[in-house]
């Protein structure tokens, strides 16, 4: 009688279990109905003890007790159906983690933002020596002029900006101090809370590996950074070429950071959202149709992105100022001039800026495509709503990039270009992963129809 009781109790404080149990719930005693479905074998020995442990307590109500110890092991039997929990202690320090983690990739993304702001404005090449510690900016017009003497020296100074004042050069010094500061502090940032996570027990093992090598690369970062930098302060092979980076450790440079910021921001999604929004295993069909396309149609996003470091690199957007056509032809006379001709793909001014339009266009028209497809489908609405943000976005990138080009690469246009290249990848990688597929736990709870008020 007693037990009946604080069965009847519990069920009313957990309407999940409710409601996977309403078609078992046929025999005399609770643990029968569970123990009739092999799946339901871990939850039905916590239900027998949650029952047991509820009579024992039921003259001084701490039924809220047992509840959480069933709810407990309920997780933990969906974790064992496929469900692989990144963060553990509980939706606190779920929440905190990803917090973090998502501060961690809008930190990464402001860099990007910062490091075209440098490129752009010609200041990466200022300072001419690296310490992975960093150091203290120069304090008295004594350490800025020692500064600019050893600027002075550089390739970038005898054929760019001689001549160049005092005032002119702290500007450009400050920028690339900048840039440089901004990822050490990013470093910290990034250090300083993973460590307290760790001792505090909330990261599984599985996410503190992945957070330890994206914490090695950012750290590589640095020294790809100034690899890239001192490629620049090298005497070019002929005197009527501008010292500029090699464009092949630039790409390697940006990519690298879209690789950190893709890593954290994909992650940053798995700890708050451990399962893709799923109601009925119609829109799961759905999404799976849309997973096929959209998985492509990223690569190409980030192929076209890697593309666009290389026109960075060989100073391609200040040729062929036009529109569709190149100059006046659709495809230059000199795209295959260097051997072998595999440089030419990153090397060669032309081919590499008709290799940017090449796959931008296919880009925007991969995205219309699966933007198309998906109104076809019968998919959650956080994924129709994300295919037509994705659109929006190549459409206004395609547009950003035109305009980048027809003005001849102002600073402001070209950094938004750069910005909007990784808002398009972000946009991608939040598609791709709200179409993943749901775990067992939760494919066995779906209706096959959603129903919608």
């Amino acid at each position: 009688m007693f037990q009946s009781r604080v069965v009847a109790s519990i069920l009313k404080r957990n309407k999940a279990i409710i409601n996977s149990l309403t078609s078992n719930l046929r025999g005399t005693s609770s643990s029968r109905c569970f123990s009739s479905s092999p799946a339901y074998a871990p939850i039905a020995n916590s239900f027998a003890r949650t029952s047991f442990y509820g009579f024992r307590s039921l003259h001084k109500d701490h039924h809220l007790s047992s509840f959480r110890k069933m709810s407990t092991v309920a997780s933990v039997g969906a974790e064992k159906e496929g469900l692989k929990v990144l963060v553990t202690a509980g939706p606190r320090a779920q929440k905190m983690v990803g917090i973090w983690l998502f501060g961690s990739a809008a930190w990464v993304f402001s860099m990007v933002v910062l490091g075209g702001v440098t490129r752009l404005t010609r200041s990466g090449l200022s300072m001419t020596d690296w310490k992975f510690t960093g150091r203290l900016p120069p304090l008295s017009d004594e350490e800025w002029q020692q500064e600019f003497e050893k600027y002075k020296q550089s390739p970038e100074y005898k054929r760019v900006n001689k001549g160049m004042n005092i005032e002119d050069f702290k500007f450009i010094y400050w920028m690339e101090y900048a840039h440089r500061m901004w990822g050490r502090a990013l470093g910290v940032m990034f250090a300083l809370p993973f460590s307290y996570f760790l001792r505090k027990g909330y990261i599984t093992v599985r996410l503190g590996l992945r957070l330890s090598a994206l914490f090695a690369l950012g750290a590589g970062q640095g020294l790809i950074g100034w690899w890239m930098v001192k490629s620049g302060l090298e005497e070019p092979a002929s005197e009527y070429v501008e010292p500029r980076v090699s464009p092949y450790r630039l790409a390697a440079h940006l990519t690298s950071a879209f690789a950190i910021y893709s890593g954290l921001f994909w992650t940053a999604l798995s700890v708050v959202m451990p399962e893709p929004p799923a109601e009925s295993f119609a829109w799961v069909q759905g999404a799976a149709k849309v997973r096929r396309l959209a998985i492509p149609v990223s690569l190409i996003v980030g192929i076209t992105a890697v593309s666009g470091a290389f026109v960075a690199g060989n100073d391609a957007g200040r040729a062929y100022n036009t529109f569709p056509k190149m100059g006046d032809v659709w495809v230059p006379d000199n795209i295959f001039e260097l051997k072998p001709i595999i440089r030419n793909f990153f090397e060669n001014t032309s081919m590499v800026q008709l290799d940017h339009r090449i796959l931008a266009t296919t880009s925007l028209i991969s995205i219309c495509g699966l933007w198309w497809w998906t109104k076809k489908l019968d998919v959650h609405p956080a994924i129709r709503s994300l295919v037509g943000a994705t659109f929006g976005m190549a459409a206004l990138q395609v547009t950003l990039g035109v305009s980048t080009l027809l003005s001849y690469v102002p600073v402001s246009l070209g950094t938004a270009h750069q910005a909007g290249a990784l808002t398009l990848l972000t946009l991608m990688l939040l598609l791709t992963h709200t179409v993943r597929k749901p775990s067992m736990s939760l494919l066995k709870t779906l209706p096959q129809v959603a129903k919608i008020a």
